[in-house]
């Protein structure tokens, strides 16, 4: 066993949203100390796209939380940009067909009166923004806000930027409680970090930390691919995205769902998306998966039917029932902090998740009101 070590928070999890409330946190005048059983991203932030978004959320508190994310990635990428790859290229959904189209114009209506940049684009404004699309889409929504970073590498700048001690290959394996129910950090299995707040940050483990801390967090894994091309010069300029794409980030069923989801990045390759299925931890390759991944990307881009896919990767998106993330202090045990739960959208909104944790633990009233992510909101069993 090592020695102990004491801090004022202690962060389990060092993929982005870890990354966030570390940095957050530490601004606020904290000393931090991250834990990870692996290394830096190395969960589902280093299997993410590194999509900021704000295209995909209807009005409500979980777009609450993207629009004050994207207020504060603004302001990091004026104090990091090229180094986290951060790219303001903006979003466009797309519409196959008319009814498509109808229903995506008045979703953008309902966010324009939340405060979205959405502007309707009809299809020879979408020929001028996507010279590559088919020209069979019926018309598209562009989304001006919508922006990318590299995940691992915004991670890990944000990790180094916060002055954190980080102790990576270290396993949590329990969150040790005084008499008074308060936790006094944790034990690893290299010895134990006491701190009087820990952080449960552990995105798609969540549950399991929440269990060694004696409360129930309902977190499942939502696998998803990603298609890696070959590099090519810029073809895809913006996230460019079907409009059925919503509406499979909002469904509750365990089966495949795929909606193409299409972008360039820096590196050139292009990266195409998106697969949701419940299928537990497996990470076995899926062909019906892949192969619908494909053809949902040549129907919106059919210039990729001559390139090369060069590898494909799989993650586990944090899922929580009601599709909101458990964000704030955990009134069942004093002390503890979730940050967990953000299904695709972690990368994005991990900038306001750690804004709010911190302005929490400093004991300042959080710029958003947490009720709808409480942790406590689910019952403590599960329903017969």
């Amino acid at each position: 066993m090592g020695k102990q070590l004491t801090c004022d928070i202690v962060v389990v999890g060092a993929g982005m949203v870890g990354a966030a409330c570390a940095f957050y946190a530490a601004r606020a005048g904290f000393d931090v100390v991250v834990v990870d059983r692996g290394g830096v991203a190395g969960g589902t932030t280093g299997a993410g796209e590194g999509n900021l978004l704000v295209s995909d959320k209807e009005p409500g508190p979980e777009l609450e939380l993207a629009l004050l994310s994207h207020r504060l990635w603004t302001e990091l990428a004026r104090e990091f940009g090229a180094a986290v790859e951060y790219e303001a290229k903006g979003g466009i959904v797309v519409a196959e067909d008319g009814a498509q189209l109808a229903a995506l114009e008045a979703f953008a209506t309902s966010q324009r009166g939340a405060g979205v940049d959405a502007v309707g684009v009809g299809r020879k404004r979408l020929a001028e923004l996507e010279p590559w699309l088919s020209p069979e889409v019926a018309g598209g929504v562009l989304y001006p806000q919508d922006s990318q970073v590299m995940p691992a590498l915004a991670a890990a700048r944000l990790l180094r930027a916060s002055g954190a001690r980080l102790l990576t290959g270290r396993t949590v394996t329990g969150v040790p409680r005084g008499p008074d129910g308060a936790v006094r950090g944790v034990r690893t299995d290299h010895g134990e970090v006491r701190a009087p707040h820990v952080v449960n940050a552990a995105g798609t483990w969540g549950g399991e930390v929440a269990a060694l801390a004696g409360v129930r967090l309902p977190v499942l894994p939502r696998r998803g691919f990603v298609l890696v091309t070959e590099p090519l010069p810029v073809r895809v300029r913006h996230k460019v995205y079907a409009a059925a794409y919503v509406a499979d980030v909002a469904s509750d069923s365990a089966a495949l769902q795929t909606s193409p989801v299409v972008e360039g990045t820096a590196a050139g390759p292009v990266l195409i998306g998106a697969s949701r299925e419940r299928v537990g931890f497996d990470r076995s390759l899926s062909l019906p998966a892949v192969r619908a991944l494909a053809a949902g990307a040549t129907r919106l881009f059919p210039f990729l039917e001559q390139v090369r896919v060069m590898r494909t990767y799989a993650g586990f998106r944090p899922y929580l029932p009601d599709h909101l993330p458990a964000i704030g202090p955990d009134p069942r045990v004093p002390g503890l902090f979730h940050a967990c739960g953000h299904e695709g959208a972690g990368i994005g909104l991990a900038t306001g998740t750690g804004h709010l944790i911190a302005q929490v633990l400093g004991g300042q009233r959080p710029d958003l009101d947490l009720h709808p992510l409480r942790p406590d909101r689910f019952p403590e069993a599960e329903p017969v």
